[in-house]
């Protein structure tokens, strides 16, 4: 049997909610939508490179993001030690360049763990708490506005890839 992405249903957040709430349903917002860029596709549609000669595929975003989230929230933001999610001998790109459309739904639960796991690591933590990277000091607040800017920028990637393989576009 075929793995299929499953449908998303997307909930906006509030319009009118406290600064900790509307950051964190706009990137909920952005973090659905990258997941219903995937939905109806199988791990090879997911794997396709349509745009060449982009590295880009859907496989290839949702894999980059729960690297991203795993980094920013787990890693830097609480300290957390991990483990490389992708084999650091394949290079920096791997999330891009070491696919395999058989393990196209365990990169999609990846990238849904990683969201929630981002979820407990900031739990009850001030936007205004901090953390030193590279002699740089970042607030969380910062890490929600940097997350939601590169959710942003890859779901315009996302739109393309989509469009290009089988026609779907939308919001």
């Amino acid at each position: 049997m075929t793995w299929t992405a499953p449908e998303v249903t997307r909930t906006p957040g509030s319009l009118v909610a406290d600064e900790r709430e509307t950051l964190t349903g706009y990137l909920n917002w952005f973090r659905s939508t990258l997941l219903q860029k995937c939905a109806g596709l199988t791990g090879e549609q997911l794997a396709e490179r349509t745009v060449p000669p982009s590295n880009l595929s859907l496989l290839g975003l949702v894999r980059h993001m729960a690297k991203v989230e795993r980094t920013w929230f787990r890693q830097r933001f609480a300290g957390q030690d991990l483990e490389p999610m992708y084999d650091p001998a394949k290079g920096k790109d791997a999330d891009f360049e070491d696919l395999d459309p058989a393990t196209a739904a365990e990169d999609h639960a990846r990238l849904i763990e990683e969201i929630r796991l981002a979820g407990e690591a900031v739990a009850g933590a001030s936007l205004d708490d901090t953390f030193t990277h590279n002699g740089a000091v970042f607030s969380l607040r910062l890490v929600h506005v940097h997350m939601i800017g590169e959710y942003a920028r890859h779901l315009g990637h996302a739109d393309l890839v989509r469009e290009r393989l089988d026609g779907v576009t939308g919001d």
